[in-house]
């Protein structure tokens, strides 16, 4: 990854508790695990290891089990709590070794943090809850209500300004807390577990406003859950933990395609993996399936029913059967055409809409890019063969 593009980086971070985490150090450095460090020292290592980048303008979802390290990951970014070894930059800027004060600079002006518990002041209005973390930073009021005032604009709490806690719904409290946090106007926006004790319906309706936020305004964001749907419905990348490690590092489609091990397997099954793969991760390309290849006609693959017509460009004409190569080849393309009359299947096109098309076509798929070049085809064969390995 590009120095660049990075806004976030962790560097061989470990997180022991303990009296004497020094003691827990060195028998990591040995080659001890973090049970049998537990056992001889009562030392619990809540994260061992850990390096990666956070990618400016992406929302990055860590996840694990209870006791993954998750949450704990989470409060070493801000030094919630301390990190025992290792380092981490924000913008290029070490901020493990930072002094108190611009400690506290970094954390009013550069993160935000939303909570599980929403955590508004009873007593406080919506608007004042929006701006009570711009108060604590000595910003003016009127400067701190025009903030927070477009803050719950964005979040779609206009016109609820002088309602009370309260009032609102859990989901319209929810906001009040990403209002609060966005009226910082931070370069990481950190959200811990912070959906889950919202109904489902409202849920889902505050994950879509999670995606369109950071879509419209290009915000990086880390969240942190332990629901794959939810992982995967919001994540560019997700970053597996299993007792402190971080396993895996992808793209839903490179986690469901390439698991890591089977704790990262154990994530995805039961899901519907035609929602999230998309055709181009399930195509594939035989050459001998082509017709045609600049002008030169190669070897029609013997036994195989159907071939490709390709243009010098890569481009397709049309799909034919093997009795018809020869005419189609021989500049009657119509043959070809009219084999193939449904919409194209693209390699973003998500697998779930391919599923009813590879159902019913007599012949494999084919698969194109948006040029129109043809990319692969899925049969039947591959079609089951994915889904039931996931």
């Amino acid at each position: 990854m590009n120095q660049a593009d990075e806004i976030l980086s962790v560097k061989n971070i470990f997180k022991v508790f303990g009296p004497r985490p020094e003691l827990a150090m060195e028998m990591l450095r040995k080659g001890a695990d973090k049970n049998e460090i537990f056992s001889k020292t009562g030392h619990v290592v809540g994260v061992f290891d850990a390096s990666f980048s956070v990618k400016r303008g992406e929302i990055f979802v860590i996840m694990g089990l209870s006791g993954s390290g998750k949450s704990t990951m989470v409060r070493l970014f801000n030094r919630l709590i301390e990190p025992t070894s290792g380092s981490i930059h924000l913008n290029g800027r070490e901020i493990t070794g930072l002094s108190d004060k611009d400690l506290l600079d970094v954390r009013r002006k550069e993160m935000g943090m939303v909570f599980q518990s929403f955590a508004l002041m009873p007593h406080m209005s919506v608007l004042e809850n929006t701006a009570f973390g711009l108060e604590i930073s000595g910003v003016s009021e009127r400067e701190r209500n025009a903030r927070a005032s477009e803050a719950l604009r964005q979040v779609g709490l206009a016109g609820h300004e002088y309602s009370y806690p309260h009032q609102l719904s859990g989901g319209m409290q929810q906001r009040v807390g990403l209002a609060r946090a966005l009226a910082n106007d931070p370069a990481i926006l950190l959200m811990d577990e912070a959906f889950s004790a919202l109904d489902p319906l409202i849920r889902s309706e505050m994950q879509g406003e999670l995606i369109r936020l950071q879509a419209e305004q290009q915000r990086t964001i880390i969240f942190i859950s332990h629901d794959i749907e939810e992982a995967i419905r919001i994540g560019h990348r997700i970053a597996i933990m299993e007792g402190g490690r971080v396993v895996q590092i992808g793209t839903p489609q490179e986690l469901l395609n390439q698991p890591a091990n089977e704790y990262v397997e154990t994530f995805f099954k039961g899901f519907d993996s035609s929602r999230v793969l998309k055709a181009g991760d399930v195509a594939r390309f035989d050459p001998e399936m082509v017709c045609r290849v600049n002008g030169k006609t190669p070897h029609f693959k013997a036994g195989m029913p159907y071939g490709y017509l390709i243009d010098e460009r890569g481009q397709l004409l049309g799909v034919v059967g093997a009795d018809e190569a020869g005419s189609a080849l021989n500049g009657s393309p119509d043959e070809a055409l009219s084999l193939h009359r449904q919409h194209p299947v693209y390699t973003d096109t998500p697998l779930h809409d391919v599923l009813d098309i590879v159902a019913t076509l007599p012949y494999p798929v084919p698969v194109l890019d948006h040029s129109g070049a043809l990319k692969g085809t899925i049969s039947k064969n591959q079609l089951l063969h994915t889904l039931s390995r996931h």
